[in-house]
């Protein structure tokens, strides 16, 4: 006689159930969107971008209010993640009193402080400040030094601090890389770069020798009043023609 069975059947192996159509395409979109191909920088563009930038303003100036090259150096360290603007009003009565590493020390670091507490990060600034102009007066006759490897051995101050004060006081051709020209020169492109040093060591190769020592200040105008971060104005922009940026607004 055969075996009696309960009436169930063995289930066959189960297929995994596929993904919802919907989220496999999405999944799938992200993993394989495809990426902006970097765009080189031309050459001969590149020399009529600056040559654009010289008949349209053939001296071109900083905006830090300064009288000399030791008040630049206060102003520029001051300037770290503030504006230009906001730096002017306060050193306007600073300088007025202490426009030598003397005189400001003389001041002391509590009117310092006191009379920069309108800019950001006004305490530690104050405080190099005081450092840096003891150091000048002890160690380097009271003069601002000419190198950058002096400059960035005093407090405060960066390499981009120091490539401010050799472009402007001294007048070397270099780049000081801040967050305009970082911006402009990845965005035209000029010298791509993920880092502020891959930008300036770029940028001295590119740009024609002719040129050197106003490119920074020309650089950092057209970033601030031309190639904006938010609205860039494209549509009145002198080298638009020459731009690559993709999401140029025209």
């Amino acid at each position: 006689m055969a075996p009696r069975t309960t009436g169930k059947r063995k289930s066959a192996t189960k297929v995994p159930a596929k993904p919802r159509a919907g989220r496999a395409a999405k999944s799938s979109a992200s993993r394989t969107k495809p990426k902006r191909r970097a765009i080189k920088p031309d050459p001969a563009a590149i020399a009529e971008i600056f040559r654009r930038f010289a008949k349209a303003n053939p001296h071109p100036k900083g905006e830090l209010v300064h009288t000399n090259p030791y008040t630049l150096l206060v102003a520029v360290v001051l300037s770290a993640q503030a504006t230009d603007a906001g730096v002017n009003k306060a050193t306007k009565a600073l300088f007025a009193l202490a426009d030598s590493p003397e005189k400001m020390l003389a001041l002391g670091e509590e009117k310092l402080r006191e009379m920069i507490k309108t800019i950001g990060l006004y305490r530690t600034k104050a405080k190099n400040v005081i450092l840096l102009s003891e150091r000048l007066v002890k160690e380097f006759g009271r003069k601002v030094p000419h190198t950058r490897e002096e400059l960035i051995t005093l407090p405060g101050v960066g390499r981009k601090t120091a490539n401010v004060v050799l472009n402007t006081a001294f007048g070397e051709p270099v780049i000081a890389v801040d967050t305009h020209i970082f911006r402009v020169s990845n965005r035209i492109p000029l010298a791509p770069g993920k880092n502020v040093l891959d930008v300036e060591l770029g940028l001295e190769k590119v740009i024609p020798p002719k040129y050197m020592l106003h490119a920074h200040h020309w650089l950092i105008l057209h970033g601030r009043y031309s190639c904006k971060a938010i609205k860039p104005n494209c549509p009145v922009c002198i080298i638009s023609d020459l731009c690559r940026w993709p999401d140029k607004r025209l």
